[in-house]
């Protein structure tokens, strides 16, 4: 292709990502600037057809953040319409067997008191309301696809992606430029392992003093279920069964989450630690199965599953946060992994980084700041915040379970929160990528998985339809492989090609014709979960923006 002219727009700050943090941003920053009663720009782009359509949270959330952000965000009208009203804690011993753990014997991070279930994406929707209202330009169908540099190596922007390219690379007659949106600065808002944050994090050396991060994959259905069954406010976690060996260290780890939310709605849903081992593990089967259980099974039944969706969760904790400011910009929200998964919660901590992150930015450019600075007074807000001591005190959590398994680490982790309130003068660790964490097949048992039976339990095919997931098919990949020849020479044969599996969506498949077995990538399946990104353990599959409002639409997600 020939060097493409492309229009530019200016402003003050550009914002990558619609979820909870970026919109936080937006909102603070026109806050504090219509305050001061001084002009301020602000863009936000979301890859998503609309603001929400790739939101996908369990989602039980604390206010505290949006207390701060709308002090009155009940009279304003916020969808937090189900205070929880029960919470309940499940150990399940077997397909059929499941223990309840007395409330005073579970960690006081997974108490859910004065919390509210919610469709994030709802939430977020809202949110957008809100920034627009204040002013905020905010254009959803718009993919950022490169960063854009100054000459000193500071970030000028970002890059939204052309429309209209076709499978071979070349335009097609529909073919429309993306533009240059440019900005003093530039916030990072993508979510758990961003495209771009993920070449922030190699171009600026921003993890080099973390910990290694972490990941899971959550897989998450919204039912309609019989009036009956339904208890507005009631929340059910638990662990255990079908997970292999989620006792013992070293174990899969994970569990599931079930929430009766408004309108006689339910969602169900399974989060798999992706530092697995066993290559034949498949985490979406593993949820089909694990609803058949009768703790979950006495809600669904006879209900109508109505959407299904999947996301990689960020998971490394306060260990592995990086630094957070480069030139030029600033990571946020599940960008930088502030989840706190000792809370299953990750919503309120990305809104106040993304606040804290505007309070940076704008007290620099309301002092003349002409941008592409590294305003590490961000740091300096974020390590005096609550976001900052909550991260900290659970520190431990994650590595304890992944060193001690689920048993020895949850007793670990009661006596941390429960009896020293996340004091402990020690930091465990766990600094294996979980990419390297597979074990080859021929040290593993395959797994036989029962066949789906259309009422509780579904193909995989069938959920992609729910997710309402659609891409311009006449595209380039947006699964890119390093290397094409990899998967049958490396993963085939030592991992049993672990993609096919891992994938919740049927992206990937091994299959053989007259060229012989190969790799074949269904991308127009692809839900936008990042986990063939995360989990591929030669680390060759590099998932980047396909056209901008391609990928899943969610409704109540």
């Amino acid at each position: 292709m020939s060097i493409i002219e492309r229009d530019t727009m200016e402003f003050d700050v550009v914002i990558v990502g619609g979820g909870p943090a970026g919109l936080a941003a937006a909102c603070r920053l026109k806050q504090l600037a219509n305050e001061a009663n001084q002009e301020l720009s602000v863009c936000l782009v979301e890859k998503g057809s609309e603001v929400g359509a790739h939101i996908l949270s369990g989602a039980v959330i604390e206010s505290r953040a949006l207390d701060e952000l709308f002090p009155d965000w009940k009279a304003m009208g916020a969808p937090l319409n189900v205070p929880v009203t029960e919470d309940e804690l499940y150990l399940l011993r077997n397909e059929t067997a499941a223990t309840k753990l007395p409330h005073a014997f579970i960690p006081a991070t997974m108490h859910n008191q004065g919390n509210y279930i919610v469709s994030l994406a709802n939430v977020c929707r809202w949110l957008a309301e809100q920034a627009e209202s204040l002013g905020v330009d905010v254009f959803p169908g718009f993919a950022a696809s490169e960063i854009l540099y100054h000459e000193d190596g500071s970030v000028r922007g970002i890059q939204t992606g052309d429309m209209g390219i076709g499978a071979d690379g070349e335009p097609k007659d529909s073919f429309t430029p993306g533009m240059e949106l440019v900005a003093k600065y530039t916030l990072f808002a993508e979510g758990s392992r961003g495209h771009l944050g993920k070449r922030l994090y190699q171009q600026f050396k921003l993890d080099e003093n973390a910990d290694a991060q972490h990941y899971g994959l959550g897989i998450k259905e919204l039912w309609d279920v019989d009036p009956a069954k339904h208890q507005a406010g009631k929340v059910v976690h638990g662990s255990g069964w079908p997970l292999e060996n989620w006792a013992l260290p070293g174990g899969t780890g994970g569990g599931f989450f079930l929430y009766h939310t408004e309108n006689n709605q339910v969602v169900v849903g399974l989060i798999v630690d992706l530092n697995y081992s066993n290559p034949y593990l498949s985490p979406y089967d593993e949820f089909q199965r694990i609803k058949h259980h009768p703790v979950i099974a006495d809600t669904l039944t006879g209900g109508k599953r109505v959407a299904y969706g999947a996301r990689a969760i960020t998971k490394g904790g306060f260990n592995a946060l990086p630094k957070m400011t480069f030139p030029g910009g600033l990571l946020i929200g599940c960008e930088a992994g502030t989840l706190n998964f000792s809370k299953i919660k990750g919503t309120h901590t990305a809104m106040k980084t993304g606040m804290l992150a505007a309070e940076e930015v704008f007290a620099a450019l309301q002092s003349g700041d002409e941008g592409g600075k590294d305003l590490t007074g961000y740091a300096e807000r974020f390590k005096h915040s609550w976001a900052y001591d909550e991260l900290e005190s659970s520190r431990n959590f994650g590595p304890a379970l992944h060193k001690y398994g689920a048993l020895l680490g949850g007793a670990f982790n009661y006596l941390d929160q429960n009896w020293f309130k996340g004091k402990l003068p020690i930091t465990l660790r766990d600094n294996h990528p979980d990419h390297t964490r597979l074990k080859p097949a021929s040290e593993c048992k395959p797994i036989a998985y029962p066949k789906p039976d259309g009422k509780l339990s579904f193909d995989k095919l069938t959920s992609v339809f729910l997710s309402n997931t659609n891409h311009e098919e006449d595209q380039p990949c947006h699964l890119r492989l390093k290397d094409p020849t990899i998967p049958i020479q490396s993963n085939l044969p030592k991992y049993a090609e672990p993609a096919q599996r891992y994938c919740p969506a049927g992206v990937y498949e091994v299959v053989e014709d007259a060229s012989g077995v190969r790799l074949q990538i269904n991308a127009q399946n692809c839900v936008h979960c990042k986990t063939c990104d995360i989990k591929d353990p030669a680390q060759n599959i590099t998932w980047v923006t396909p056209e901008g409002g391609g990928g899943p639409n969610y409704p109540n997600m």
